[in-house]
């Protein structure tokens, strides 16, 4: 149920969480009244292209997280005894006898029996198993499922029916769905991939299944664990179900961060119809602006003339002053106007001092 809630997430979740955070990235990096790219657009689209990989590769780490979580949580008949893997038969036998006499239905009250016999059960029940030499290597690397396989008996009985019930049927139906996917269209991203990822687990879990020691890789993390005192160790069958749920994790990742790795991280060229009516729009706004700002500059010159308005003489004296001053201010103080006015000069009079320009 739990794998199939995560999957409905990473159908949608992903996508929502993209554009929140998008809105969020554009309200503290762009100033307010300052345009924002619009949807479709190239900006837009390399934000957003980035953006969605980061919260892709944050959600697989969560789910990554989850799931070590949830088997820490479900723990193993060596954690609820309180052994360590290497315990012997005497101390599993001498840790059990303190904990029944914890828990046992009669140690304990009317109002807890009910939950104290199961208790009481289950360690008898792990304690039974990892007592006995078969069922314990059966457990170590098949779970605990294989408590109800009455009729196994030897080692080679729980191994056999652990392959051909449970490893071969499972990586048979994962390689038919992702060979039908890909006949679908889906998971084309990193195809040759998902079938490495498949095969190798595959063979993993049988070499697990099959050894009498646990596979090196257990065994280095478990020594790093230790080391670190950071996370419990793993059992075989515990290493190999996070393994199966980060697999099909991995490869829902895969599917929607394939093709978004794909794309060229520069904006994408449009074609040159595209662009000429972008340029005509843009033209189009520049046009109407000017227009408001010419609107805007009449009104208020009306405005500040309106006091001379009937006086045609007062009118006629501002008009001047105002002639006056852009031509003083405006068009003499240019460098370019005095140097032009200067070679002018020149050209009229001869005995004009060499570099006069033209102020004189």
């Amino acid at each position: 149920m739990s794998q199939f809630l995560s999957i409905i997430g990473w159908s949608f979740l992903p996508n929502i969480a993209t554009s929140w955070i998008q809105t969020i990235y554009y309200g503290l990096t762009i100033r307010a009244g300052d345009p924002r790219p619009q949807p479709g657009s190239p900006r837009f689209n390399h934000h957003r292209r980035n953006i969605h990989i980061l919260v892709i590769a944050l959600y697989l780490a969560y789910t990554i997280y989850e799931a070590d979580y949830d088997l820490r949580r479900q723990g193993s008949f060596y954690t609820d005894l309180g052994v360590p893997f290497s315990a012997s038969d005497r101390d599993i036998k001498s840790r059990f006898r303190r904990l029944a006499a914890l828990h046992h239905p009669d140690k304990t009250g009317a109002d807890a029996a009910a939950d104290s016999a199961a208790y009481f059960i289950h360690l008898k029940a792990a304690s039974d198993t990892l007592q006995d030499a078969a069922k314990r290597f059966a457990y170590e690397r098949l779970g605990p499922e294989t408590v109800a396989w009455q009729k196994c008996v030897t080692v080679r009985d729980y191994v056999a029916r652990g392959v051909f019930s449970g490893i071969l049927p499972h990586y048979a139906v994962a390689a038919g769905s992702i060979y039908v996917l890909g006949l679908l269209g889906y998971m084309d991203f990193g195809k040759f991939y998902r079938w490495l990822i498949l095969l190798s687990l595959c063979v993993f879990e049988i070499q697990a299944v099959t050894r009498p020691r646990f596979p090196a890789l257990l065994d280095g993390l478990n020594f790093l664990f230790a080391a670190t005192a950071s996370h419990p160790p793993y059992l075989p069958f515990q290493l190999i179900s996070l393994a199966r749920k980060l697999t099909i994790t991995i490869y829902i990742a895969l599917s929607q961060i394939g093709p978004l790795l794909k794309m060229d991280a520069s904006p994408s060229r449009r074609s040159a119809d595209d662009d000429n009516e972008l340029l005509l729009q843009g033209l189009n706004r520049l046009e109407a602006i000017t227009g408001q700002f010419d609107a805007d500059s009449t009104r208020l010159m009306d405005m500040e003339m309106a006091p001379f308005k009937g006086d045609a003489e007062a009118t006629a004296n501002l008009q001047g002053k105002m002639r006056e001053w852009l031509i003083q201010n405006t068009i003499r103080a240019d460098p370019m106007v005095r140097d032009a006015l200067g070679t002018s000069l020149r050209k009229r009079r001869v005995d004009v001092p060499a570099g006069a320009k033209g102020n004189r």
